[in-house]
């Protein structure tokens, strides 16, 4: 049964104030859970772009150092013959050389952000779990008639607001 099914067959059965009271506070509980859910995955989703846009500048940059190379074998093989093209070799070098580190700086400015979406998604997921848990009290709160499991129910979701809301102070 999924969540809005058994939202409407609590709301339905919900004759007393009380069984209402904590059938409207599972009901905003699952909309804040659809949110979060939605930021969870947009947040895992930038993670995951962001880690292939740092392999690539990785894989950029380890095509600028093996051009570098090349360059550096070429100049040393035409010195030794003294051929004329080892100056433009040289200036090969320095090219990728520079080429190669703001390349490497980029790389590793993705990968910072990665990991920062990342433990964002955590924060995310783990205040998910606890919106989750928080709509499981809330029926049983109906199903039991006891003010403690509502209490839990409240006290659940806060936290795993709280948490959520956590992701944004991260930015």
């Amino acid at each position: 049964m999924s969540v809005e099914q058994e939202l409407h067959e609590h709301a339905g059965h919900a004759k007393d104030p009380f069984d209402k009271r904590v059938a409207a506070s599972m009901a905003a509980l699952a909309a804040i859970l659809a949110v979060i859910s939605v930021l969870c995955h947009m947040t895992t989703t930038e993670e995951i772009v962001l880690q292939q846009k740092a392999s690539d500048q990785w894989s950029y940059y380890q095509a600028k150092s093996i051009r570098r190379y090349e360059s550096e074998i070429a100049r040393d093989v035409l010195s030794a013959v003294k051929g004329d093209k080892s100056e433009e070799y040289a200036r090969n070098i320095e090219k990728y050389k520079q080429d190669g580190e703001e390349i490497q700086t980029k790389a590793k400015e993705l990968e910072q952000e990665s990991h920062h979406k990342g433990r964002q998604a955590v924060r995310l997921e783990v205040g998910e779990v606890f919106v989750e848990v928080a709509i499981v009290l809330a029926s049983l709160a109906i199903l039991t008639k006891r003010n403690q499991a509502w209490v839990a129910c409240l006290t659940s979701g806060g936290i795993g607001i709280l948490i959520a809301l956590t992701t944004i102070a991260m930015h």
